[in-house]
């Protein structure tokens, strides 16, 4: 195996044999060996299901790896050859480095043990001593976040507290190798946008498998995908290419789509109230169906996580209507909305930034701003104990189905060369609901749509 290849399969199959009764696998016990020994050819009474056929694969130190494919195509009975907990039916699989992985959800814990006993149980099959862990488990707790549950017996866990404290040991254990299989799904959107943030960190100097039905992760995440279907390799490659050729394969086998229930005549839908912004054409007929794109908004959370130099801090972070200037609890893609940063500062502060970032589940930056253009030639200050406020006022994009997070921050100097006073990373929680049809990361209002007989 190549010095910079830490994991190369070859030939890798898995194979489970299945019986009609148990009476066949009685019989595939005791009488293949007697017809051997008496020179006869042997009977077989067992079916043969194939989780892997003839999978091959490599990869480097430092990649960022990704697997996709339908449920039963094999995933996690690669993962768990590949973390030693199944034996390959035929093939070689040779890892170079340690591993840690996030499979089934609580995999590895002890129901009966307690938190606290389940971090150094796992720590120990990690390979790190007493004394590691113990200087760890402070750490390891912070990270969990899960409160005096931690010296409860984890049978008593959420699933999401069971991904929070399974993440957080394996973010401790100075893994070469980090396994990550559908494990965020459960996770709250504060908690998933940590994990996102040691993710980016560890495939700085780590290699990630990353396994996820969310083919936008598995193509801005990974560098490398492998599509499985029915055990067998279908594709290697570029993420782009094979997830195209996998979505190709979805389409082909499923065209019927869900129509919308309409009980109801459709309104004009060229009808619009334009006032010289765009509006999108159909919106009275979204407005009134289970199409629209509702997000909830979730109040500024002084205790998220943030760093920065000091001398401000951010006191809030809220949405308001630009009519009436009231604070939103919900806002609809689509409609124009106003995003106020406000912070204090501590002292006499020159060239103020404020700015933000929305992001997705994934920690990626859907879009943001701050205030350096619009003042660049006339720099702000704020004197010691002072507050100021930036207002961003836009036409909200419509978003995807799922959470999203508000990071703010108030800086001072320039766009180029300037010093972090408060950053924080989860200001704001964003949930988007099911939502009129978003092809991309977000949606557009549409000011019109038509089809033209040439």
């Amino acid at each position: 195996m190549s010095s910079d290849v830490v994991i190369s399969v070859s030939g890798l199959c898995k194979s489970y044999e299945t019986y009609n009764t148990p009476r066949d696998r009685f019989k595939q016990l005791v009488i293949p060996p007697l017809q051997k020994v008496l020179g006869m050819s042997p009977s077989y009474y067992a079916d043969r299901f194939h989780a892997l056929s003839d999978v091959g694969f490599e990869v480097r130190q430092g990649e960022t790896f990704g697997i996709v494919g339908r449920n039963g195509s094999g995933k996690s009975t690669l993962l768990q050859i590949l973390c030693g907990t199944l034996t390959p039916t035929a093939g070689t699989v040779k890892v170079h480095g340690k591993v840690a992985a996030l499979l089934e959800l609580g995999a590895g814990f002890n129901p009966e043990f307690s938190g606290r006993e389940n971090v150094f149980m796992n720590g120990l099959l990690f390979g790190l001593t007493n004394e590691q862990i113990e200087q760890r488990f402070d750490r390891i707790a912070a990270f969990a976040d899960i409160g005096s549950f931690i010296d409860k017996p984890v049978k008593t866990y959420s699933s999401g507290m069971y991904v929070r404290l399974a993440f957080a040991v394996i973010a401790h254990v100075d893994a070469d190798i980090l396994i990550v299989d559908e494990a965020l799904s459960v996770g709250d959107a504060y908690f998933v946008q940590k994990c996102m943030r040691f993710l980016r960190e560890f495939m700085e100097k780590g290699t990630l498998l990353f396994v996820s039905h969310d083919i936008g992760a598995v193509q801005n995440l990974c560098s490398r995908a492998l599509w499985l279907e029915k055990g067998v390799q279908r594709e290697l490659g570029e993420p782009k290419e094979v997830i195209k050729h996998y979505l190709e394969g979805l389409v082909a086998e499923k065209q019927d789509v869900d129509a919308v229930k309409q009980e109801e005549p459709l309104p004009d839908l060229a009808a619009n109230d334009d006032k010289g912004d765009i509006v999108d054409m159909r919106d009275r007929f979204l407005n009134g169906s289970s199409l629209r794109n509702d997000i909830e908004l979730f109040h500024f959370d002084t205790s998220g996580e943030s760093f920065g130099a000091g001398g401000a801090r951010l006191l809030d972070v809220r949405m308001e209507d630009p009519l009436t200037d009231k604070r939103l609890a919900w806002v609809v893609g689509g409609e124009v909305v106003r995003l106020v940063v406000r912070a204090q500062a501590l002292e006499h502060l020159d060239s103020i930034i404020l700015g933000f970032d929305l992001k997705d589940r994934l920690g990626q930056t859907v879009f943001g701003d701050n205030t350096f253009l619009t003042y660049r030639t006339d720099p702000q200050s704020v004197a010691q104990n002072g507050c100021v406020e930036a207002v961003f006022e836009f036409r909200m994009p419509v978003l995807r189905a799922g959470d999203y997070a508000i990071t703010a921050a108030v800086a001072t100097g320039t766009q180029e060369k300037h010093v972090q006073r408060h950053w924080m990373h989860e200001a704001m929680i964003l949930r988007s609901q099911p939502s009129r049809v978003c092809f991309g990361a977000v949606g557009l209002p549409m000011r019109k749509i038509e089809i033209r007989k040439a």
